[in-house]
């Protein structure tokens, strides 16, 4: 009989049977389709090779400077850092200072560990701390090991924490290290996993057994966004800080507080008269603040750091204006002390204490924070929508001058999720998907309910490509083009039925990436493999090429992701592996470590028909159909198999070949090899097999260096076997 070219559906069907989905592809792992045919995708290379971060890194967000200069912010669970070339610098924040003397330290004779005490620390297991002005123990520990960062490795109690040393205490190492010692801490760290949580106060009361797990810790991700040429980013649940380009000259400058960018105040005191305050930021009429004074300063009179002013008769031109202890109320004038002073804003009350999820608009640049604290109070809104004035990030304080606002979602019970599109914020809930459009005064920014009873399964887990929004819902993928649709996957049993399907206890793992160069959209996710593991971490993927509509799936270690930005021509994810960046369809390789790997690479057909599926067939010689293009060695290879049944159940035959002396001879799979390339492309021609079925699978597979493949239409030699 002629030669049998065999062409197969494009992208991977795991909705039924091998048999069911026959002329298509069923398994697959890092491969992509190309106009309708699979190719291996490229390789990736790191970033940093010398350097790596602390922490699994869940967060990047890449910029330029006015000076043209790039940026990457990265946030793990541990730190935040800035990358500038091959670089990473530590700005995560500080949480409190302590005063000199307030920290001792205690070492033992023949250890590491130092048990350091400082009353009601705040400090949690992997904290990070810095020691200054300590003095030696007496002995190894001295000043020299003090002075410098610590992560915090145990907590026995409120008061004191322990440390590991770089140098072992000996005898002579008596405790304390000075009265000059100051501690100073970085934000608390967050979790790498979400952790089951057991006992009182876990959860709701009776939301789950008896000795079952009552709640989950949460990850730690941050929220970044430039502000101009600055940074303002923040942990989900804590604080807004903002990092800036000019002030954070070296780079390696921390971060500080939103709510501390008041700047000084100068408060010419005059027994009898109202206090005049001299601003260097303009701020909205009736602005609650704290003050404090320059170190070494001494508040006069009816001053003091614990009472909420409210700036009032704020003159623009001269940046000048009255303190007074109610919103929009009179002058406070001092009773009988004289004096003056430069003090500074020391807390600006308005700004959000708490959120969840930041976001800073394309539109006139308002700085907004989803999930927050409201007015006057410190408890956290999962439902409330706040933003800063227009082109401010410290002017939060609503009034009839300016765009400071807020507003309250009503269907669902917390914002998992925002993404600014086009022209509009999408708002998901956990039951609901809003749009936040700009409307202008009074209102400003108004909601909009798009649907009901959707789902979104983490704050990343969706990806804006081609002007439409895609997202993973808790048991389907969505698109939003204008209205929310419901797109067709041929992966929804595997990804979310099947062993080992995804991990349900990981959700807030899951993120999304774009991939615009093929057209993708990537999720990443734990699989069901990883449920036994102390610390579970993404181990799988899938792809929706939306041009083509096509599925894919395979296996890769990657906690976050950009497209293509100002910092790179191509992708950057980072490796959880190896704790670095990665530059993604980069070569051919595995070039994480600086010493090339193979990348296997596979995809395997469904089963079809040999002949009409009734007689055995046997299938004596292959003409493969393969470019490798791309490829870097010299004569790249790739291994077809052909993998024959005797029926859709039998599973494939025990002797793949009819040579019954396999280990001799096993005639289903051949090595096709590039042999030339000018004036066109040469590789194996013919492959002469000895196999027999009903059925029949194809599978291509490349597992050396430098390859780089795609399969084209292979053609079969078929004669007819009987029945038996």
């Amino acid at each position: 009989m002629p030669l049998q070219k065999i062409t197969l559906k494009p992208g991977v069907n795991r909705e039924n049977t091998r048999y069911t989905n026959e002329g298509g592809w069923y398994d697959c792992d890092k491969i992509r389709f190309r106009q309708g045919t699979p190719e291996k995708i490229g390789g990736w290379a790191s970033v940093t090779l010398n350097n790596a971060y602390l922490g699994v890194a869940r967060s990047m967000w890449p910029w330029a400077t006015n000076s043209s200069f790039t940026y990457l912010g990265v946030g793990t669970n541990l730190k935040y850092y800035i990358m500038s070339g091959q670089s990473y610098y530590d700005i995560t924040p500080i949480r409190v200072a302590t005063a000199a003397g307030d920290v001792t330290f205690a070492a033992t004779d023949g250890f590491a560990t130092v048990t350091i005490t400082d009353t009601a620390h705040g400090a949690i297991p992997n904290d990070f701390v810095t020691f200054s002005g300590a003095v030696s123990l007496g002995g190894n520990i001295t000043a020299t090991v003090l002075n410098k960062e610590y992560q915090i490795v145990t907590v026995p109690t409120v008061n004191t924490y322990t440390i590991t040393a770089t140098a072992t205490a000996n005898a002579s190492d008596s405790g304390n290290g000075g009265s000059a010692a100051i501690g100073t801490y970085q934000v608390n760290t967050g979790f790498a996993a979400e952790t089951p949580v057991f006992g009182w106060g876990a959860g709701q009361w009776g939301a789950g057994t008896w000795g079952t797990t009552s709640g989950t810790t949460s990850i730690r991700v941050w929220g970044a966004q430039n502000f101009g040429e600055d940074l303002i980013y923040g942990p989900q649940g804590g604080p807004l800080y903002y990092w800036s380009v000019t002030v954070g000259s070296p780079l390696s400058t921390r971060g500080v507080a939103l709510s501390s960018l008041g700047g000084a105040i100068t408060l010419p005191f005059v027994s009898g008269y109202p206090v005049i305050a001299g601003l260097t930021n303009l701020f909205t009429e009736g602005t609650p603040v704290k003050l404090a004074a320059n170190t070494g300063g001494v508040f006069p009179a009816g001053i003091n750091s614990t009472t909420t002013y409210y700036l009032v008769n704020i003159n623009t031109a001269s940046l000048t204006c009255n303190l007074s202890t109610t919103p929009g109320g009179t002058a406070l004038v001092i009773p009988t002390v004289a004096g003056s002073g430069t003090y500074y804003i020391a807390t600006l009350v308005d700004v959000p204490a708490t959120q969840n999820l930041m976001l800073v608009s394309d539109t006139s640049r308002f700085v907004f924070a989803f999930g927050t604290n409201d007015y006057f109070s410190t408890d956290l809104d999962p439902m409330l929508i706040r933003w800063s004035n227009q082109e401010t990030a410290i002017d939060w304080t609503p009034a009839i001058t300016n765009q400071a606002g807020s507003l309250r979602l009503s269907h669902g019970s917390a914002i998992v999720a925002v993404a600014q599109t086009r022209q509009e914020i999408l708002v998901w809930t956990d039951t609901s998907l809003y749009s936040l459009q700009y409307v202008g005064p009074p209102f400003v920014w108004s909601s909009t309910l798009l649907t009901d009873n959707v789902t979104i399964l983490s704050d990343r887990a969706w990806g804006t490509a081609a002007g439409r929004v895609f997202w993973m819902g808790t048991d389907k993928f969505y698109v939003y083009e204008g209205a929310t649709n419901t797109l067709v996957c041929d992966l929804l049993q595997y990804i979310f039925d099947d062993v080992p399907g995804i991990n349900t206890s990981q959700n807030q793992q899951i993120f999304a990436g774009t991939l615009e160069k093929f057209n993708e959209i990537w999720w990443f996710y734990c699989s069901a493999l990883t449920n036994g593991d102390v610390t579970p971490t993404i181990d799988r993927y899938v792809i929706y090429n939306y041009v083509e509509k096509l599925w894919y799936y395979g296996t890769l270690a990657r906690t976050a992701w950009i497209d293509s930005s100002v910092i790179a021509h191509f992708p950057i994810a980072a490796d959880n592996v190896t704790k670095k960046l990665m530059f993604q369809e980069s070569g051919t390789d595995d070039v994480s470590t600086g010493i090339a790997a193979p990348i296997t690479a596979f995809v395997t057909s469904s089963e079809f028909d040999l002949d009409d599926g009734h007689n055995f067939s046997f299938v004596w010689r292959m003409l493969p159909d393969i470019t490798f293009r791309g490829s870097s060695a010299a004569s790249p290879a790739a291994t077809l198999y052909l993998l024959p049944l005797s029926n859709s159940g039998s599973g494939y035959n025990n002797n793949t070949s009819t040579n019954s002396n396999q280990s001799v001879a096993d005639q289903s799979s051949a090595t096709v090899t590039r042999t030339a390339t000018i004036p066109v492309e040469q590789f194996t021609g013919i492959v002469y097999t000895r196999i027999r079925g009903r059925q029949l699978s194809i599978k291509v597979e490349s597992t050396a260096l430098g390859v780089q493949w795609q399969l084209g239409a292979p053609r079969l030699d078929i004669r007819p076997d009987g029945r038996r």
